[in-house]
């Protein structure tokens, strides 16, 4: 995603828990080392951006887990709460520190990840459903407090992306539910009407496009980047 703000002009600053991703970004981004879900390195890395920039245009809060493939009764707890502290408490977190720094330029795009599990029940995905489901409660109730400053608030609801994190999801959910990983691919895709999955690209583009001038009257809206998904496993 960083890549798709630098080619549009964007100056970018990109944050992760893993220093070797960080290490392999383009040496002229900004890179800070955060945990999503600690307020207290989420405070730190804002004060940096408003040290290093005075202010800030446009925030995409990306980071999220797969949480565990299982039924509701076999969910560990401390499960569940990991999958939410990261991947909606860091959203939460994200828009907290990031809309008083838009406040002050009365100007700014708030942008969220959800999924497409955020807009249908996902059978054995208790955890990761909750939160994207709640990451789009979040972006409605932002879009309408931020509003009259000047802030608009969008969130992305991607399908099944291509890459190393969806293929470990079609590895579990093939253990799960005894089925082969090309059978959960399949279910997957014949969901969509245009038969596929979308890429990390495909994305990237949407959200460089909401935090632009062209999308200077899209806020509380909730967009699917998914090949248009109706049934998003119609083998369970």
């Amino acid at each position: 995603m960083g890549q798709a703000f630098d080619n549009a002009g964007f100056q970018v600053w990109v944050t992760d828990v893993d220093a070797n991703t960080l290490a392999a970004c383009p040496t002229h981004w900004h890179r800070s080392e955060v945990d999503v879900s600690d307020e207290v390195q989420m405070a730190v890395l804002f004060e940096d951006i408003s040290r290093v920039w005075g202010g800030l245009d446009a925030v995409c809060a990306n980071a999220g887990i797969a949480g565990p493939t299982a039924k509701v009764e076999d969910v560990a707890l401390k499960d569940w709460n990991t999958c939410l502290a990261i991947t909606l408490g860091g959203a939460f977190l994200t828009a907290k520190y990031a809309s008083p720094l838009m406040k002050q330029a009365g100007r700014g795009a708030i942008i969220l990840t959800s999924s497409t599990a955020g807009q249908y029940g996902y059978p054995n995905r208790a955890p990761y459903a909750a939160a994207k489901w709640g990451v789009i409660g979040l972006m409605k109730t932002l879009a309408m407090e931020l509003g009259p400053f000047g802030i608009r608030a969008n969130a992305i609801c991607p399908g099944a992306v291509e890459g190393p994190r969806m293929e470990g999801v079609l590895n579990r959910e093939a253990k799960a539910k005894g089925m082969t990983r090309d059978e959960v691919y399949k279910g997957y895709a014949s969901g969509t009407s245009l038969g596929a999955f979308v890429s990390a690209e495909d994305i990237a583009n949407m959200a460089v496009f909401l935090a632009g001038e062209g999308a200077k009257m899209v806020s509380g809206q909730v967009i699917a980047v998914d090949g248009h998904t109706e049934n998003p496993d119609p083998k369970v």
